[in-house]
């Protein structure tokens, strides 16, 4: 015998209730300085994925890679100057 099962957690998996809560789009917001400098320095290896790199591709890479580290101090920094609850001493 062939069970019918129903759609139910595909339709749900949608539903309104679902959409990310204001915090979590303040997370994303504080983390897009991260996320776009991550973009550039994949564009950045994207490029030299079929050929050799040159020297103006190696020094794009490395800007890239600085920029990124850059965001990412700049994020953690951020976060580690925001008193957390808890009262920890």
């Amino acid at each position: 015998m062939n069970h019918i099962v129903t759609v139910q957690d595909a339709v749900t998996a949608f539903a309104d209730f679902m959409e990310p809560t204001n915090a979590e789009l303040d997370a994303i917001e504080q983390e897009m300085p991260v996320i776009l400098a991550d973009v550039d320095l994949l564009d950045a290896h994207i490029v030299t994925l079929d050929r050799t790199p040159t020297e103006v591709d190696e020094r794009r890479i490395r800007r890239a890679r600085r920029r990124a580290l850059a965001a990412r101090v700049t994020l953690v920094n951020r976060v580690a100057g925001t008193i957390l609850p808890g009262g920890a001493a």
